[in-house]
Parts: C-alpha cells; sequence; structure tokens
C-alpha cells in the first residue's frame, strides 16, 4: 500500500479526491464513510472514508492481462484522519496488484494505472 500525507484536512482532502476523479472521468462507484457506520453501532473511530472508483478505459485492459485482477477492482482509495488529526490517503501500489495476480507482460498497462493513481493522490493531498 501506498501512504501519502495530506496537506489538507479531512474534508478537503476527500472533496479534492471526488473532484479530481470526476475531472479524470473516473465513475465513483461508492463512498463508504466508515466513521459515520461505526457511529450506528455506539462505536467511536476516526473520521475514515473509503472511495470506490474506476472507468473501463483503465481497468479492462488491466482484466484483460488477468481477470482475477477484477477481486482488486474497482481502485480503492482510503482517507483517514489520526488522533493528531493528520490525514493520510492510501491505495494499493499496483505492483502489489502485479505479484498477488502474477501479472506477466501487462507492464505498460500497470504503469498507466501507477501514474493515474499518484495524480489523483497529489491532487488532493496538496
Amino acid at each position: 500500500m501506498l501512504h501519502i500525507e495530506s496537506n489538507n484536512d479531512f474534508a478537503t482532502t476527500q472533496e479534492k479526491l471526488l473532484e479530481t476523479l470526476k475531472e479524470k472521468g473516473m465513475k465513483v462507484f461508492a463512498t463508504v464513510r466508515h466513521s459515520i457506520g461505526a457511529e450506528g453501532v455506539g462505536v467511536t473511530i476516526n473520521p475514515t472514508t473509503l472511495i470506490i472508483f474506476g472507468n473501463p478505459k483503465v481497468g479492462a485492459p488491466l482484466m484483460a492481462c488477468t481477470q482475477m485482477v477484477g477481486i482488486d477492482l474497482p481502485q480503492k482509495a482510503l482517507i483517514t484522519q489520526d488522533e493528531e488529526g493528520k490525514v493520510m490517503l492510501t491505495y494499493n501500489d499496483p505492483a502489489y496488484l502485479k505479484e498477488r495476480h502474477e501479472i506477466r507482460s501487462c507492464d505498460a498497462v500497470l504503469e498507466k494505472v501507477s501514474k493515474a493513481l499518484a495524480n489523483f493522490a497529489k491532487a488532493a493531498t496538496n
């Protein structure tokens, strides 16, 4: 996993990520506000939101390499805030997907995914 510390507060990081994904043609499938869900069962956790997103133009070529990568798609980004207020954006490194699914001969696709995710993270955290 890649962990990027945000220069923004939690809400701004989340808002900037969602805006960036939309601008780049990504579909946001779900926004899971774990901390709000936890409150519903009487558990308090620090702000935590999972954003699930993707685009068939990016995911389909990766799945053409191996369908099993579909278990890890669409992509996910986790935004968390710790007790001191530090906000982090975390996502799976595409190198992990390559290793996990033994992807061969798809380095160009993985590189494209890697660059896109890094750009999304940078836009949200700067």
